[in-house]
């Protein structure tokens, strides 16, 4: 999303999760595991250190040092949030499916309250231009509507912030495009 909102290009190689267990990639990668992305001579592993890295990149990480700091802060929050449904997608237990669903909320509001105290919610979650973490922020959401149909329902600036950010025109294509509607939701598992 951040790629393709800030116009750059990129090639995306898709691993099917034969090649992966056959081939060499995995033994090449730093942790054993995806992401993994090139940059020039640089390569990173770790989508946070990817975003951040894009975020220093194409300005998107605050106008200051204050505004970096809340960026990482609601990034480290996002992950929090990535964590806890990580296990429910891993282990797929309909009672543990109940509980996430009934807690949802919780996790959800603080991004609410962030949004509220940033222009009314009529801004990004920091600050006043796009930054890496609305792409993760946005990207996690949009999920969660597929995982939790009505989510953001109790959250009307997340609505709207959802809704904003997704008009955004080079945002909304790649959306639309096949690349992005055929990926899986949650990485490897397809829900």
């Amino acid at each position: 999303m951040l790629l393709a909102d800030q116009d750059q290009s990129w090639k995306e190689e898709v691993v099917t999760k034969e090649s992966w267990l056959q081939g060499p990639l995995k033994a090449s990668c730093l942790y054993g595991q995806l992401p993994k992305f090139q940059d020039g001579d640089l390569t990173l592993y770790q989508s946070n250190a990817i975003l951040r890295h894009l975020g220093r990149s194409f300005g998107l990480y605050g106008t200051d040092e204050r505004e970096a700091a809340l960026v990482d802060m609601v990034n480290d929050g996002l992950e929090d949030l990535r964590r806890h449904c990580g296990h429910l997608i891993h282990h797929k237990r309909e009672e543990d499916k109940a509980q996430y669903v009934q807690e949802l909320p919780v996790h959800l509001q603080p991004f609410e309250t962030l949004l509220s105290q940033n222009q009314g919610g009529q801004a990004f979650i920091v600050g006043d231009q796009i930054s890496f973490a609305d792409y993760n922020l946005l990207d996690l959401l949009l999920n969660h509507q597929v995982l939790v149909p009505g989510c953001l329902d109790p959250f009307p600036l997340l609505s709207a912030y959802v809704a904003r950010l997704s008009a955004r025109p080079k945002l909304k294509a790649f959306l639309a495009s096949p690349e992005h509607v055929n990926r899986p939701i949650f990485g490897s598992r397809k829900i």
